[in-house]
């Protein structure tokens, strides 16, 4: 090895060292489900919550739902965005199944992330007698 190529590699490796490593972050929101944030909002007295996680690493979003007290069974559940609070906005992950618990993961896209950390997507649940939706939460970064 030449002299000046050993010091070009040993500058570089000292350099690599110093470099901060990139680390993921999870990222938790969550939501209180109710009547009074559906648009408009309606008389129920059902309740519930939204838990969530996501991993800054592999763009995973992971959630778990529960909610009690419906006017009937739900016939849909959904996260929809973006929107802000009090506007509403279309389906952009749709679950599964509506029936509590709700739980699930999905890889989302760049523009998708910056919404959800953005508090720009909520979840929704649906029911025969509030087909627009019978309780909704806006997710937030805890």
């Amino acid at each position: 090895m030449h002299r000046k190529s050993g010091w070009a590699l040993l500058v570089f490796a000292a350099c690599l060292a110093a470099t901060p490593l990139a680390h993921a972050d999870t990222i938790v929101l969550t939501s209180e489900l109710k009547a009074a944030n559906e648009v408009p909002p309606n008389g129920s007295t059902a309740s519930g919550t939204a838990e969530a996680s996501f991993d800054t690493a592999t763009k995973t979003l992971t959630w778990k739902i529960t909610f009690s007290g419906l006017s009937g069974p739900p016939i849909g559940a959904h996260f929809h965005g973006p929107s802000e609070p009090g506007k509403t906005a279309g389906i952009v992950l749709p679950f599964k199944s509506p029936e509590p618990p709700i739980t699930g993961a999905a890889a989302l896209t760049d523009a998708q992330a910056a919404d959800l950390i953005a508090g720009k997507w909520y979840a929704n649940i649906h029911t025969q007698a509030n087909p627009g939706g019978e309780i909704r939460g806006q997710m937030v970064k805890q």
